[in-house]
């Protein structure tokens, strides 16, 4: 349910998303300059970046095939024929006075995005098209009380502008779509959706209306480079629309910038009509024609996608569906828990062992050290091995998370680390019952309190005979021992 239907359960709520996907390239969509993040201001300028007079774009073909892969990878329709535009508008950080995009034809048409409801059932998020076009430059306003400066780095980046239906209902349907649109992205390599250093970020578009009523006026929320963002700033437009129109006030058509300082969204200025920017075709640049040929080289490449491994994980290994989207979600993730479980043996035996050392365990580790799956100083082998030294009843499962530990800080293998350690299991029933009878001598009178009804001592019992063994006792055995001894 959405926040409008929260609060009066008469409003409905739309929302369709415009996301900028920064695409993989070491070089930018008409030029040959330099894609790398984190350098020097204007370090990565050609001079078709910079629209010097006499400089062409020259499009970049490998930008091109990532687009189709794109359009492959989420269901879409990949356009035999498409062209590019110009979009005529003014910032000091677009040198040229235009972008150029695709408007009239895109590059691709339709798709979808699945993802889970409000109630654990699947949703089809519709995609109305995927477009090309660079980015722009950036104007720092932060540097100086009196002056803007300008960085072209980002100035011809090539973007792939994914425009959605309007399909969303509430914030939580709007963080589910871009989870899952950025899992695909990732899986494909054709985003790394990086949100945070704006190789990801999108635009809202966010509606109210009442039900059984065509679609209210919208508005655009710009820019939002983050998920917790982006539910923010849905939850406060859909709040901020139903007070005005409750009101009896009519909503304004205007692009909005979200402030992450207060929570809250801003007029930036009247939303633009696509008339607004007097687009017309880019006469530098001829229609890009695709032949079938190479659209279907491209299709063999698209590898197992989330949805599809998670559901190779439940029918193979038996995986709760939980676990196995979770660890399908992450592609990075998926590669590690299946070598691990290759390591292991393979099979149901190990599957739900190791997605629950993996994705809490091991992640656990990951969150204190601030390091990914990719920076791992466990190796998946590892893991396997240690799930086997679990499961056979080698260590249990409290030592194996010291075990872990000392992985962690050593990178030895847990086998090593439990005969250095002398950690083994003692699985001998003889061992075992030798220890118990020690304690329940040393102990009788405790003994003759249990049997006259003080049955929490049982618990006594275990304590001690764990002390006699230094932990290493088995502890189903131990307790199947004792049982069978003090309930003689």
């Amino acid at each position: 349910m959405n926040c409008a239907e929260e609060s009066s359960g008469e409003w409905e709520v739309v929302i369709g998303l415009e996301v900028h996907a920064q695409i993989i390239s070491d070089s930018k969509l008409f030029s040959f300059a330099s894609t790398k993040f984190g350098v020097s201001p204007n370090e990565n300028v050609s001079f078709v970046d910079a629209a010097l007079p006499g400089t062409l774009p020259v499009i970049n073909s490998f930008c091109i095939d990532q687009a189709v892969k794109t359009g492959l990878g989420l269901n879409g329709t990949v356009n035999p024929v498409s062209s590019f535009d110009r979009k005529n508008y003014f910032y000091a950080d677009l040198p040229q006075g235009y972008q150029i995009s695709q408007f009239y034809h895109p590059i691709i048409s339709g798709g979808y995005v699945d993802i889970e409801d409000a109630n654990g059932g699947k949703k089809r998020i519709n995609i109305d098209h995927i477009h090309l076009e660079q980015d722009a430059g950036k104007s720092i306003h932060d540097q100086s009380p009196a002056k803007s400066f300008i960085d072209l780095n980002r100035s011809g980046i090539a973007l792939m502008e994914i425009v959605t239906k309007p399909d969303m209902r509430s914030a939580e349907e709007v963080a589910a779509f871009l989870r899952k649109l950025r899992s695909i992205l990732r899986y494909l390599k054709t985003c790394d959706g990086n949100m945070d250093e704006g190789s990801m970020r999108a635009d809202l578009n966010i509606s109210l209306h009442r039900p059984g009523t065509e679609f209210g006026t919208r508005t655009e929320v710009k820019n939002v480079n983050s998920i917790k963002f982006l539910t923010t700033a849905v939850n406060f437009e859909i709040e901020r629309q139903r007070e005005i129109l409750e009101s009896g006030r009519e909503i304004d058509q205007e692009t909005r910038l979200f402030d992450s300082a207060t929570g809250k969204t801003r007029c930036m200025r009247s939303k633009e009509d696509a008339h607004d920017y007097r687009y017309f075709p880019e006469p530098d640049l001829p229609p890009l024609i695709l032949e079938q040929s190479r659209v279907d080289a491209i299709r063999k490449t698209i590898p197992e996608l989330p949805d599809a491994k998670s559901e190779r994980l439940q029918r193979e290994y038996g995986l709760p569906r939980y676990d196995a989207c979770l660890i399908a979600s992450q592609k990075e993730v998926a590669d590690f828990y299946e070598k691990a479980l290759d390591s292991a043996g393979k099979g149901a035996d190990f599957a739900k062992l190791l997605s629950n050392w993996i994705t809490v365990e091991l992640f656990s580790l990951f969150n204190r050290y601030g390091k990914t799956v990719e920076e791992s100083r466990i190796s998946p082998e590892d893991m396997g091995e240690l799930a086997v030294l679990i499961k056979t009843d080698v260590i249990s499962g409290k030592t194996a998370k010291e075990v872990l530990e000392f992985m962690w800080k050593t990178q030895k293998s847990p086998s090593r680390i439990v005969a250095e350690k002398g950690w083994e299991q003692i699985t001998s029933s003889a061992s075992i019952e030798a220890a118990l009878k020690e304690v329940l001598d040393e102990h009788s009178d405790k003994v003759a309190e249990y049997k006259n009804g003080k049955t929490k001592l049982f618990g006594f019992f275990i304590g001690q005979a764990m002390k006699k063994t230094e932990g290493k006792a088995n502890a189903q055995i131990l307790n199947d021992l004792l049982r069978k001894i003090i309930d003689a």
